[in-house]
């Protein structure tokens, strides 16, 4: 069949962009949900029998959702602008409405951050990202995860698993905020444990995984702590809109 042309604000492309972006999401282990910005090009190829297959390029931007909150894109806060990863997507979705069928064929995403020298000209004062690998963001997030596991209801501790993203500011002193990954481990807050990295983290298929935004600011004369986690259900949610209820 022919291909067609159709416009990027058509409700059928933008349903399909749509519908492309959830399950690109869903099917990434790693990195930030991806935001649709805008719908590049579209071409749809009807076919024979029902449905159509679209071939779309999207650009998209990276939100504060951690791909292992299953949140849907459209609800999650968008990044501001000093910190924002961008990118494009190219997918290919088969779309039946009749049959209620989408199904995304392949895709293929290209990112990058918002380069430094553009964040210092637009906003000189904005914390720029590190390179998670430092070993002052392992020490921020240690700390402000200390802060977690005293406050916390949780019948267990949990230890950092990965860092995944870092950014550094001048504040009143040297400031560090730390986006990282966090693993319910063996040791239960009923027992004094002196050192937590001593913890032996549970088995990634039973263990609770949860996902932290914590600080470090040092000043002159103080330290200022922040940490706040999202603990995700063990179970993995196939529609969010599912699992609002149970998740709040």
């Amino acid at each position: 069949a022919a291909l067609l042309s159709p416009h990027c604000n058509d409700a059928a492309v933008e349903e399909a962009a749509d519908l492309a972006l959830r399950q690109i999401n869903a099917d990434r282990e790693e990195g930030y949900v991806l935001s649709l910005y805008r719908i590049v090009s579209a071409r749809e190829q009807p076919q024979e029998i029902t449905g159509s297959v679209f071939y779309l390029i999207l650009d998209v931007v990276d939100t504060e959702c951690h791909v292992l909150s299953k949140k849907l894109w459209k609800n999650c806060k968008p990044r501001p602008s000093h910190s924002t990863v961008y990118g494009q997507c190219k997918a290919i979705i088969y779309i039946n409405q009749a049959r209620n069928i989408a199904h995304l064929n392949t895709y293929e995403c290209t990112l990058q951050p918002v380069p430094r020298g553009y964040i210092w000209s637009i906003c000189p004062d904005c914390p720029v990202d590190d390179p998670p690998t430092e070993p002052e963001y392992l020490k921020t997030a240690v700390q402000s995860l200390a802060k977690f596991n005293a406050e916390s209801e949780q019948t267990h501790y949990f230890s950092v698993l990965n860092i995944t993203r870092a950014s550094m500011q001048w504040v009143i002193g040297p400031a560090h905020f730390v986006e990282f990954l966090i693993q319910k481990t063996s040791c239960s807050k009923n027992d004094t444990v002196a050192d937590i990295s001593m913890c032996e983290p549970l088995p990634l298929e039973v263990a609770q995984i949860g996902f932290c935004k914590g600080s470090v600011v040092n000043s002159p004369r103080e330290q200022f702590v922040t940490i706040s986690c999202e603990i995700y259900s063990q179970q993995d949610p196939a529609n969010e809109e599912e699992n609002q209820e149970a998740n709040q």
